[in-house]
């Protein structure tokens, strides 16, 4: 969902957010399963951030064995985020967006096409 894209650009680099969290800002009641499913079916070549989300506990959502969890990871960390066993900590690092910064926010880049 377009919604959903646009919300996760939001984020600034260096800050995370749950997929709850992205939901929420959305405007999907409960609706952080949809939050997953969108950022797994991104076509190739997108420039949204996925991998600014993560779980409401600060866990990275891959197996720790896998590509993903690497390339989460590593994205974050060139970004500064301290990431510690797969775990960001959210009082840290949560994207916490002001009510300005919600309602007044720029139109997104975001292309359909």
């Amino acid at each position: 969902m377009q919604r959903i894209r646009e919300t996760v650009c939001e984020i600034p680099k260096g800050r995370v957010a749950s997929y709850g969290q992205i939901a929420e800002i959305a405007g999907i009641h409960r609706g952080a399963r949809q939050v997953g499913y969108t950022l797994r079916h991104l076509p190739k070549g997108h420039a949204v951030p996925w991998h600014r989300v993560v779980q409401s506990s600060g866990r990275i959502a891959f197996d720790k064995n896998g590509p993903q969890f690497e390339r989460q990871q590593n994205r974050l960390i060139i970004e500064g985020v301290t990431v510690s066993a797969g775990r960001i900590d959210m009082n840290r690092y949560r994207w916490q967006p002001d009510l300005d910064e919600l309602l007044w926010k720029p139109t997104s880049a975001w292309d359909e096409s």
